[in-house]
């Protein structure tokens, strides 16, 4: 592992020295000032035995330990010790106090220390055996152990399952025939079944979702509070109340407690209104009155408001800032339909889809002259059209020493009164190096990229679009030029015509059927004699190129309230180019009678080439202030046709700040090769074919500085994977994929890193070193453990690679 060393890397490790000493500290301080009759609350185990599975204790034992039922919770840990504990004691007992200390012990930095309350754990038991009873546990129990040592106790709670009841037979008892028809023609979509496992929140699931397919048929006034569940065994009725169901339950069921799960009936009831004469009826729409500039403190009766009107839409307004035909074909809701939640809150997503309201708020109002009808009143608070941002960024890494770059943004909210999106953005970014005493420009970029984004599908024929979708259409041009210093300059012309939608609230697509580049390509005489001329795959990778084909990329994400403590990302793409392309060119060429086509115009080639990506995520929020945060990627790029390489835009690489971080950026691979020639340390740019990668991340919090304002996190990391070719690279040997080789071909390092969270961004500071190096020739399979020397500072500055960087790596 070749690096340019960095003095401040010192500095950073002898702060890492006095941390760790300073925690060691405090790990013996902690219960100096308690009195003799107090003991610190430091652990708590719940030990879950029964007939239950393994995966149901597992759950079991992660909701026994909520703050909800386990009522006591001992002090947060910071890599062993009670930091803030520590930090509180040095605060109120310590008394200490200047500008260092002020700033660490800011209130949210500190955790007064947890008394152990015996009377706490007893409650918390209680708890316990009711969330027990609530899971369907009725003959649960619950007790507990203390064990104290030196001021310290750990408290077991001993927990014993027993055996839970299971549904045997769901009956309903609905006198209103429309509704019990209607419920059960839904059925199939239940949460409770017979053979199920009884769970309280199944009942609660349940209940909310006929409350759904009662209202989304039209029953407006229709209220949740009808449904109650009734829970019977033995032929006797044991509760009615869905929030009290347990009372006098235990008797009865110590009756079947020899029975091998033992077996419930539950009976759904749906009570008719209270006024005997009354029954629910099924609401229509009747008139539908826009207001789309409805100001935040406005009224219906305003006299400024002007009327007009598009089909059965009524569109009242003071400035005519939108086309009643736009509008029209964004309001869902149409008159005569009947009432569904669903459409309504199909109708809200879809009006803030356009962006250009700020608030939109729907309300029925019964009508007082048709019976069961509704007009509907929809109050839209439009944005500001227009809106105008600009981007600092500064970084650096073990790759450069210093980066910038600058982003200016304008955007358009509603062109032509359609709703229709203009972006515009300019970036420019600089990466310096320093050389023996002097500062080099290493690389330069600038770039700038137009969009129109249009609120439907344009096509040449009527597509139908989904309620709860949204649609847009975007048609993007851009421009951008790249320069190495003494190496080379790349100008890259795209433009892209596609549409994006969602198909439902997880999943999204992204559809490019006609995406073009030009990729422009002026090699350094000296770099391509002495560098490029020497490898035919660089050589072949530099050619410029016409990039012209599709795209599709398919996105499945469920970060939402409903997936706290785990939630997945998904991404796959597919990009071909050549296909319609080369049909151009063949025409062209057959048009005009020459011999010539679209090739020989432009001296360029088309590039043809399939590639394919696949990037999985997955966090799992362990506890309120711990993640774990999980990736895998693959992607591969198979050149086809008269291509042999893929164009250099489109390769692959690997290390550096978002990839492998125990690698500089552009330095790995492919495979087994390494490339130590002199011009590579100044000139890094391995790249290939295809690409495997994963990455394992535990994030944590540390502190909260200036009162909050800032949170420092915490991080470790594990990064395994590599690149490869294809095909076999005479000059670099050892780059090409063989199955037989992959566990030896894989790269693997760790680290360690911080974070600054600035709530809108994150800066992110990584140190990665080397476990397994690929090229590494000590050992047969590459571990590289041997070989580590921390205490060397000369080992250090060549192995440990340290970036900053925005943002997360994923």
């Amino acid at each position: 592992m070749q690096q340019r060393p960095h003095s401040s890397l010192i500095i950073y490790l002898n702060y890492i020295i006095i941390l760790m000493t300073t925690l060691a500290l405090a790990a013996c301080s902690n219960t100096k000032y308690l009195q003799k009759n107090q003991v610190l609350y430091v652990d708590s185990d719940v030990d879950v035995k029964g007939e239950a599975s393994t995966a149901e204790k597992q759950d079991i034992r992660a909701s026994l330990t909520s703050k909800q039922l386990m009522l006591q919770q001992s002090n947060t840990l910071f890599m062993g010790t009670r930091f803030k504990v520590w930090l509180y004691n040095q605060k109120y007992n310590e008394k200490k106090s200047n500008w260092f200390w002020n700033l660490m012990l800011a209130p949210r930095n500190l955790e007064e220390p947890v008394i152990y309350d015996s009377t706490k754990t007893k409650e918390s038991v209680k708890r316990m055996v009711s969330y027990l009873n609530n899971q369907g546990y009725f003959y649960a129990t619950v007790d507990y152990e203390e064990s104290i040592k030196r001021q310290k106790v750990n408290v077991t709670y001993k927990v014993n399952t027993g055996k839970n009841f299971v549904i045997n037979k769901i009956r309903y008892e609905i006198p209103d025939t429309n509704l019990l028809k209607l419920v059960k023609e839904n059925e199939k979509l239940a949460h409770i079944k017979s053979g199920m496992a009884y769970k309280q929140e199944a009942l609660g699931s349940e209940r909310e979702r006929l409350m759904r397919v009662i209202r989304n048929a039209g029953y407006y006034k229709f209220d949740r509070n009808a449904i109650e569940f009734e829970i019977d065994t033995l032929h006797k009725t044991l509760f009615r109340n869905l929030m009290n169901p347990f009372e006098g339950i235990v008797n009865v069921y110590n009756e079947r407690k020899g029975q091998d799960r033992p077996k419930m009936d539950i009976t759904i009831k749906i009570w008719n209104p209270e006024d005997p004469s009354l029954h629910y009826e099924q609401y229509t729409l009747d008139s539908i009155i826009a207001y789309p500039d409805y100001p935040v403190y406005g009224s219906t009766a305003d006299s400024l408001f002007k009327t007009t009107q598009r089909r059965d839409l009524i569109i009242r307004y003071r400035q005519d800032i939108l086309k009643p035909a736009v509008l029209y074909r964004s309001v869902l809701l149409k008159k005569d339909e009947r009432f569904s939640q669903q459409r309504t809150n199909d109708a809200i997503s879809r009006l803030y889809d356009l962006g250009a309201w700020q608030f939109v708020n729907l309300q029925y109002r019964e009508s007082k002259d048709k019976p069961n009808t509704l007009n509907t009143y929809i109050f839209m608070t439009p944005k500001r059209r227009q809106e105008i941002g600009a981007n600092f960024e500064v970084s650096t890494s073990s790759d450069y020493l210093v980066g910038s770059g600058v982003s200016l943004n304008y955007r358009h909210l509603n062109i032509g009164r359609s709703a229709t999106q203009l972006n515009i953005s300019l970036n420019t970014g600089v990466e310096l190096i320093r050389t023996q005493g002097n500062w080099m420009l290493q690389s330069q970029e600038i770039g700038g990229q137009v969009s129109l984004i249009f609120p439907r599908f344009i096509t040449p024929f009527r597509i139908a679009q989904r309620n709860r979708s949204t649609v847009r259409t975007r048609l993007t041009a851009g421009v951008d030029y790249l320069t190495r210093s003494a190496k080379f300059y790349i100008s890259n012309v795209n433009a892209s015509f596609g549409y994006e939608w969602n198909q439902s609230l997880y999943k999204r697509w992204i559809v490019k059927p006609i995406s073009l580049n030009y990729v422009g390509v002026n090699l350094n005489a000296g770099f391509r004699d002495s560098i490029v001329n020497k490898n035919p795959y660089l050589k072949r990778s530099f050619e410029p190129a016409f990039i012209g084909g599709e795209n599709v990329t398919y996105i499945y994400s469920n970060n939402d309230v409903l997936h706290r403590n785990h939630y997945s990302y998904f991404r796959a793409n597919v990009e071909e180019s050549g296909a319609w392309l080369n049909g151009i060119n063949s025409l062209w060429g057959s048009i005009s009678g020459k011999g010539t086509d679209l090739e020989s115009l432009t001296n360029m080639p088309i590039a043809n080439f399939l590639k394919l990506e696949a990037d999985y995520r997955h966090y799992w929020t362990l506890t309120d202030h711990t993640t774990l945060a999980t990736r895998i990627y693959g992607g591969v790029g198979i050149p086809y046709g008269k291509s042999d390489v893929m164009p250099y835009i489109r390769q692959f690489t690997a290390g550096g700040p978002n990839s492998i971080r125990a690698w500089r950026l552009r330095t790995l691979g492919p495979g087994t090769f390494k490339d130590s020639s002199i011009t590579a340390s100044n000139f890094p740019d391995q790249t290939g074919d295809m690409k495997l990668e994963g990455n394992i991340e535990y994030r944590f919090d540390l502190l909260r500085l200036f009162n909050g304002s800032i949170n420092l996190k915490g991080a470790t990391f594990l990064d395994i994977g590599n690149i490869w070719m294809l095909k076999k690279d005479t000059v670099r040997p050892g780059g090409e994929f063989r199955l037989q080789n992959l566990y030896r071909d894989l790269a693997m390092g760790t680290g360690a890193g911080l974070r600054l969270d600035f709530s809108f961004f994150l800066i992110r500071l990584d140190w990665g070193v080397p476990i397994k190096v690929p090229y590494f020739k000590g050992n047969k399979s590459g571990w590289y453990l041997s070989q580590w020397q921390l205490g060397d500072a000369t080992w250090r500055r060549n192995n440990i690679i340290w970036n900053v960087a925005i943002g997360y790596p994923f």
